[in-house]
């Protein structure tokens, strides 16, 4: 699987084939919706979104909060989506879209690291490397969440980390225990 992009201007828009997105919740939705379902119900969303087609799904995950804190544990997966061919992708703009799909499933941003009904993060557009503005890419804790990298290898096996220069699996091989399992 190519991971090549073309970048204008550093890190504004690109055109590339593959942008990784991790989807995860730890509450019921504000109707009661179950998270496993809400988490479904995104990548849905995420397949409507223009000029992006949903090319994978990992398993799904249940994993303990990170941070390690009182919440609930929550369900991750990861979704792969391919960019069509004559779109280019504003990494800001697509965080702008996401945090709308967040917001339509009940996410409400009162504190950091809180329980929440949804939550999409960009973890990588191709092999983009962005230090600023936001979103930060690729994501910069992605590479210490096993929530995140579990996910990663299935669906995405033969990504590479554009910055370690390691797969999602070796990243993986090398962090201390989490408490992850397969749903």
């Amino acid at each position: 699987m190519s991971q090549s992009c073309e970048h204008r201007n550093g890190n504004a828009a690109a055109t590339c084939c593959i942008v990784l997105i991790a989807v995860g919740a730890n509450l019921p939705g504000p109707d009661g919706t179950p998270a496993l379902e809400t988490c479904r119900r995104a990548v849905a969303m995420l397949d409507r979104l223009p000029g992006l087609r949903l090319s994978g799904l990992s398993r799904w995950y249940l994993t303990a909060p990170v941070p390690a804190s009182g919440q609930p544990d929550y369900v991750n997966a990861v979704a792969s989506l391919l960019l069509e061919p004559g779109y280019t992708i504003d990494p800001a703009g697509l965080l702008a879209q996401l945090m709308e799909i967040e917001e339509r499933c009940g996410r409400q941003r009162s504190v950091p690291n809180a329980a929440r009904t949804l939550d999409l993060d960009i973890i990588a557009i191709g092999d983009l490397v962005r230090f600023a503005p936001d979103p930060v890419l690729p994501h910069p804790r992605a590479h210490l969440r096993a929530f995140v990298l579990a996910p990663l290898a299935d669906v995405a096996p033969d990504w590479v980390h554009p910055v370690l220069g390691r797969t999602a699996e070796t990243l993986l091989a090398d962090l201390p225990g989490q408490d992850i399992r397969l749903l």
